[in-house]
């Protein structure tokens, strides 16, 4: 810092005080403070901060000083969340003030944010921070433009994005499903012995036609939604695209093997893939996600309750090494005069352990031995008490979930399907 002397500055920002070195300052991530170290003279300090003491050689910033002790939380462990109880548009102008950026944020601030904006239509940048504004009416005729461009797309976005926020996003929702729901039925229909007769030639044809008919609306919409995403990147990796493309994906790679392998019977192999492809096609019901709330609850409860379900899984995985080696041992290992053959290996065991804990009970194999229908009574009442444990856990996140949804729904319904319909 060619400007100011001592070995340390001090930030006065709001009140709250924070004490740095010089060489600190150079390369801080916050690009306000770090253009502190370049000030040659007190003018070029004050273009930075809002007023300046010398003989304390401290820097006072009139901002949020809780915003900036969250900002600090981000310097020091790099994640950066919103303040509890402060609006995301304010804590979004304070970003900006200090030379941070929405991509900062965590994800899920992210969205609440981008919800926020979407809500009051309001698109900021770093180069027009809120509340600074370019003279002349031809800054004002851009901004204006950038503006309705800018919403345009968040309109188009809503519109396939969320099927509540609007009328014709309702329409559009109504007619994605109507397709998955064909779609799922010439599926299951296709397996049919009677539409694979010879005689139902011209059946199987018009299905056909029906399947490609709904792959191009399902490609179209694809395509569509990754336009007019925000970022292309973050919509490659959602989940829902994914499957998307799982779903949309196989039917154009069994056309082209089609085209050139055929499907008869010199060439088994490629038959055999080629039905392994169609029946991939069953991930299109999985495209519901988008327009249901309960199976949104569902994905949204299973990605919070990831460690619920591990620990779920390892509890199972414990118990059934524990009673499948006893099984074994009691009712074929030891010679106790009879032999069951049900329970001639551990991993044979592990069958009957896993239908016992969840109380399913297929009877295809039992014991037939005293300590052995014991060692079954105990397995029965340990897979209650270990299922039941971590479920709570679940179910409490689950009702989280969905009362979430809901309500974000309900809000976007209320917030922009009175402009469409006007």
């Amino acid at each position: 810092m060619n400007f100011g002397r001592g070995p340390a500055v001090v930030l006065n920002v709001g009140g709250t005080r924070y004490s740095f070195s010089r060489e600190v300052l150079k390369d801080f991530p916050l690009r306000r403070v770090s253009r502190l170290h370049d000030c040659l003279s007190e003018q070029d300090v004050l273009e930075v901060c809002d007023d300046y003491d010398r003989e304390r050689n401290e820097y006072f910033f009139d901002r949020h000083s809780e915003a900036f002790g969250f900002i600090m939380l981000y310097v020091r462990h790099g994640h950066l969340r919103f303040v509890p109880h402060m609006c995301e548009l304010s804590f979004y102008n304070e970003l900006i003030y200090w030379g941070l950026e929405g991509s900062h944020l965590d994800y899920c601030c992210q969205r609440r944010l981008d919800d926020r904006m979407s809500e009051t239509c309001t698109y900021y940048s770093a180069e027009e921070p809120p509340g600074e504004h370019s003279a002349g009416p031809r800054g004002k005729a851009r901004r204006a433009a950038a503006a309705e461009g800018g919403k345009w797309l968040e309109r188009m976005r809503r519109t396939f994005e969320e099927p509540t926020s609007s009328l014709a996003a309702q329409v559009l929702a109504t007619v994605s499903i109507l397709f998955v729901i064909v779609s799922m039925v010439v599926l299951c229909a296709s397996t049919l012995p009677e539409w694979r007769a010879p005689e139902n030639r011209s059946v199987e044809e018009q299905s056909r036609i029906i399947e490609a008919i709904c792959i191009g609306w399902f490609t179209a919409e694809c395509i569509v939604r990754f336009i007019v995403s925000k970022n292309k990147c973050e919509f490659v990796r959602r989940p829902l695209n994914i499957i998307d493309l799982l779903a949309i994906t196989p039917y154009y790679i069994s056309v082209l093997m089609t085209v050139f392998t055929g499907e008869n019977s010199q060439l088994q192999r490629a038959g055999v893939t080629l039905r392994v492809l169609r029946m991939m096609r069953i991930f299109w019901v999985i495209k519901l996600a988008r327009h249901f709330i309960g199976l949104q609850t569902l994905g949204l409860t299973l990605k919070r309750c990831y460690r619920e379900m591990v620990m779920l899984l390892v509890f199972i995985c414990v118990a059934m090494a524990i009673f499948s080696a006893l099984s074994q041992l009691l009712e074929n290992g030891l010679d106790l005069g009879t032999k069951n053959k049900d329970y001639a290996s551990i991993p044979a065991a592990c069958w009957w352990v896993i239908i016992s804990m969840t109380t399913v009970g297929y009877g295809d194999m039992c014991p037939i031995t005293v300590p052995g229908r014991i060692l079954g009574g105990i397995c029965v009442v340990s897979g209650i008490v270990l299922l039941a444990l971590p479920i709570t856990f679940i179910y409490h996140s689950f009702v989280q979930c969905y009362h979430e949804l809901k309500f974000r729904s309900a809000r976007y319904g209320r917030s922009l399907s009175a402009e469409f319909l006007n």
